[in-house]
Parts: C-alpha cells; sequence; structure tokens
C-alpha cells in the first residue's frame, strides 16, 4: 500500500507482533553483549563473614586487597542479622513481600558501606544503588573494584515466593542477575562453609559434601536447605551469559585468588540447558 502521508514509520520485526506470542519470543533469541567479560563478581556473606568479627573479616580483607591487584571485582555484600530482625518484626506486622525486600536492602548497603571503608586504601568504594548499574562501567575502569549491596532493585514489585513471605530475590541471586546483565567472567559467593552439603554440616555430622552438582541434579535432591538463594537455580537455567557459580569457604581466605584464577576450590553449581556443560 502507498503510503501518501508523507510520514515516517519505524522498522521493526515486532512493530506488528504480540510480545505474547511463543513464535515471536523464540525469534528474539539472539547473541548477547558481554559488556564486562573481564570482571568477576564476588559475593561476601553479611552475617557469614561481615558479622563473623575480626578475626574472620580482616584475612579476608587482605585476601581481597591482594586479589585487587590482579583482577578487576564487583563486590556484593549480603544483609545481617539486622535483616533477619527487621523481617521479624514485619512478618509479625503483616508487611508484604515487597516491602521486606525494600527494608532488607537498607541492611545490605550498611554492610556495603562496612566493606568500602575496609577496602578504601585499595581505592574502593560502596557505590549508591541509584547510581550503581548506570554507571558501573565507567567505575570499574577507573578503579580495581567496586562494591554493591547486592540486593536486586525490585523493591516493592520483589516476586512473591511460592512459600512463605520472605523474599525469593536476595542478595546472592542480585549478585547473579548482576553478573548475567554484565556478561562477567565468574561468580563466587564467600560463605562460611565449604560449600554444598546434603545437609547443615553445622547441624549434621553425616552432611555429605558436594563439589560438583548440576541444577537439574539438585532439584531432585530436594534439600531441606541451601547455602545460597533457591531461585538462582532457575536464573541459571535461563541466563545466557553466566551459566555456574562457586561457593568458597571465606574462612580459607586463601582460596579466594585461587577461585578467581578458575580452580575448583569449592562447590559448583551449573546449568546445563544452554551452557553444554558436563559434568566431570
Amino acid at each position: 500500500m502507498k503510503n501518501d502521508s508523507k510520514q515516517h514509520h519505524m522498522q521493526s520485526f515486532l512493530a506488528r507482533e504480540s510480545l505474547l506470542d511463543k513464535r515471536v519470543m523464540a525469534d528474539t533469541e539472539t547473541p548477547v553483549v558481554r559488556m564486562l567479560p573481564t570482571v568477576q563478581v564476588v559475593k561476601i556473606g553479611g552475617r557469614s563473614i561481615l558479622e563473623a568479627g575480626s578475626a574472620t573479616v580482616n584475612p579476608l580483607i587482605k585476601a581481597l586487597g591482594d586479589a585487587l591487584q590482579e583482577n578487576k571485582l564487583i563486590l556484593g555484600v549480603g544483609c545481617g542479622a539486622r535483616s533477619r530482625h527487621v523481617f521479624s518484626v514485619g512478618l509479625d506486622l503483616g508487611l508484604p513481600t515487597g516491602v521486606l525486600a525494600e527494608l532488607s536492602a537498607a541492611d545490605a548497603l550498611g554492610n556495603a558501606h562496612i566493606l568500602g571503608t575496609l577496602l578504601a586504601s585499595h581505592g574502593v568504594v560502596a557505590i549508591p544503588p541509584a547510581m550503581f548499574g548506570h554507571l558501573l562501567p565507567m567505575f570499574i575502569h577507573s578503579v580495581p573494584g567496586v562494591i554493591f549491596n547486592g540486593v536486586p532493585p525490585y523493591s516493592l514489585w520483589e516476586h512473591p515466593p511460592a512459600i512463605g513471605r520472605i523474599p525469593a530475590h536476595r542478595t546472592d541471586s542480585g549478585c547473579l542477575i548482576l553478573a548475567e546483565c554484565f556478561g562477567c567472567r565468574s561468580v563466587v559467593l564467600v560463605k562460611d562453609v565449604r560449600g554444598l552439603f546434603t545437609a547443615d554440616p553445622a547441624l549434621d555430622e553425616s552432611a555429605e559434601f558436594i563439589p560438583r552438582i548440576s541444577t537439574d541434579e539438585l532439584r531432585k535432591l530436594d534439600l531441606k536447605t541451601l547455602p545460597f538463594d533457591e531461585v538462582m537455580l532457575d536464573i541459571l537455567d535461563t541466563a545466557r551469559l553466566v551459566h555456574e557459580f562457586q561457593i568458597i569457604d571465606g574462612k580459607q581466605p586463601d582460596l579466594l585468588a585461587r577461585a578467581l584464577a578458575g580452580e575448583h576450590v569449592g562447590s559448583i553449581i551449573y546449568s546445563k540447558i544452554r551452557s553444554g556443560h558436563q559434568a566431570n
């Protein structure tokens, strides 16, 4: 049909399509740009590491300082005991999940500032959430590392969890989502345990260590507890750029450099759906 209106129309293969059509959605599966392909994301536990005291924190700070000499790092920080207290109060008052998510972000931001202070001599500081995502490439190319609070900014729009009211997307999953968005090289979770076990090793001496496992295999085990946000299994399976993460023991700070170098020193959880990984 001839266009006599002299109007210019935007050429787009989605212009006249429904964004709810599965065939159309399948056609959008295109290559994704890695914005920060050499940068690694390290998540530091709040309650498990930062609130464990100087005997645990100071050696890890030294290990992080050494790692920053060789690597570009994005450091995510977890929530701590304060979030658990706030959750308890909020649940008692009937606060919705979205409000609980917003409150937990404030706690994680406080821990981010603590970590930023301890690493300030290395030129690493905590970046306010409002500018972190937009200016992240500039910051990471200017300094050896940056710190953020780890909580995904869903805030009041946090997804309702399948069980209970505690937000499903917490600081572990926030670090994984960030790494996926920017196409980072790896994700390392620094906890107070060696890695993944069949049960909580602090409560069950018979708990068996799991060095490597796929998301499908882990779901089939149906473990009662995990040392990371369970929603990370779903995120891995839908991710295009990041296909695994490793959990290491923060009480053994020498493991950090080895994990950043690509060594298997903890538990690796991976997805076979898009990555083509095969278990060793």
